[in-house]
C-alpha cells in the first residue's frame, strides 16, 4: 500500500520526519498525509511512536529532521506568535480529558475562549453552553466539576472543550480508553456526526479495534520507525506485512471485524 500523495486539499503533510530522544529513534523518514474531511487513526504496537507524532504534530515536540505542515503552514522552526494564531485552528482532547478540576465544565470550555478571544463574559458564557450541549451533554453538565462526571460525560466535557474555537482540525488521543462499550460507541457516533456535521478533519490515536471499524475512513499504522501501512480498515487488514497481520488477527481484532460486519 502506497502512503496517500500530497493533495491539494492536504490539512496535515509531514514528510521526512525523524524524532529522537538521544541514541534513541523513533520515527526515521516518516511520511504522513491527511486529506481535509477524513476520521484518520493512528495505531500500531506499544513504543512506534503513535504519540509522539501526535505530539509533534500539535507543536508539543519539536523533531530532529523533516517537515510538518499544518493547512499548508511549515510548523517547525515556527515562531510562537505564529504557533500561537495556528493553535486557534485545531483542538485537542487528551486522554484523561486534561480538565481543570477546580472549574466547572462551563468554565473549562469557555478557557479556550477567554484565552485567544476579546469576547464578553456573557457571549462566551453563551458559546460554552452551546459547545456543551454539541457534545451531547445535559444542560446542567455545566455547572458540574469534572469529578462529579461519570466517565463518558468527561470524556464528552473534554470534546466539549476542544471545539470551543471551532477548529477546523481535531485531535483525539486514546477517546474512548476506559469507557463502556456502549459508551464507547456512542462516542465513536458522536465523532461521526461532528466530523459531517462540521466539516471537521479528525486524527485520532486509538488502541479501540471498534473504533477502527467503525469511525475511521483511513487507518495509518505504525511500524519501524514509519507509516508501514495506510488505508480503509477494510484494506488494511488484508495487508500482508507481518506486524500489521499480528495486530488485527489476533481474537480481538478477528472479534471486531465480525462485529463490523454484521453491522453492516
Amino acid at each position: 500500500m502506497a502512503l496517500n500523495p500530497t493533495p491539494a486539499d492536504a490539512v496535515i503533510v509531514v514528510r521526512g520526519l525523524q524524532t529522537r530522544f538521544g541514541a534513541t529513534i523513533i520515527h526515521e523518514n516518516l511520511d504522513f498525509t491527511v486529506q481535509r474531511g477524513e476520521i484518520v487513526a493512528l495505531v500500531g504496537g506499544s513504543g512506534s511512536g503513535k504519540t509522539t507524532l501526535l505530539r509533534a504534530i500539535i507543536l508539543l515536540l519539536e523533531p530532529t529532521a523533516g517537515s510538518i505542515q499544518l493547512f499548508g503552514q511549515e510548523i517547525i522552526g515556527i515562531s510562537e506568535s505564529a504557533a500561537f494564531r495556528l493553535r486557534r485552528r485545531f483542538g485537542m482532547l487528551f486522554q484523561q480529558g486534561a480538565l481543570f478540576s477546580s472549574l466547572t465544565v462551563r468554565e473549562n470550555v469557555a478557557m479556550p475562549l477567554r484565552e485567544h478571544t476579546r469576547l464578553s463574559t456573557g457571549r462566551i458564557a453563551e458559546i460554552a453552553n452551546l459547545k456543551i450541549a454539541l457534545a451531547g451533554l445535559p444542560a446542567d453538565a455545566g455547572n458540574k466539576l469534572p469529578r462529579e462526571l461519570s466517565g463518558g460525560m468527561l470524556k464528552r466535557a473534554a470534546l466539549a472543550r476542544a471545539l470551543a474555537l471551532d477548529p477546523a482540525l481535531l485531535f483525539l488521543d486514546e477517546p474512548t480508553a476506559g469507557l463502556d462499550p456502549v459508551s464507547a460507541g456512542a462516542f465513536d457516533e458522536l465523532v461521526v456526526q461532528l466530523k459531517e456535521s462540521l466539516g471537521l478533519t479528525v486524527v485520532m490515536v486509538t488502541h479501540d479495534l471498534d473504533t477502527l471499524w467503525q469511525a475511521t475512513d483511513q487507518v495509518a499504522f505504525l511500524g519501524e520507525r514509519r507509516v508501514i501501512g495506510y488505508a480503509p480498515m477494510q484494506e488494511l487488514t488484508h495487508a500482508e506485512h507481518p506486524l500489521i497481520r499480528a495486530y488485527f488477527e489476533g481474537p480481538r481484532g478477528r472479534a471486531a471485524r465480525e462485529q463490523s460486519c454484521k453491522a453492516r
